[in-house]
């Protein structure tokens, strides 16, 4: 998920978003536990790096809100 295209979602929808890659990371976590390999070797990291950029983009909106 690019950036560009999180900014575009509203706020709900990247709250959902949000819980579905924290659940989803969850599962990639338990499969390399349990010794499942994960589709891809780097699912874990790209999964972090779409949650942090969701929640980058959530916190820039707080803070445009705040200095008008």
């Amino acid at each position: 998920m690019k950036f560009n295209d999180v900014k575009k979602l509203s706020q709900v929808d990247r709250t959902k978003k949000v819980l579905e890659l924290q659940n989803e990371l969850i599962k990639i976590r338990g499969q390399v536990e349990t010794g499942t390999t994960p589709k891809s070797p780097g699912q874990i990291s790209a999964t972090k790096r779409d949650i942090a950029r969701i929640l980058t983009a959530n916190r820039q909106d707080e803070l445009a809100k705040t200095k008008k």
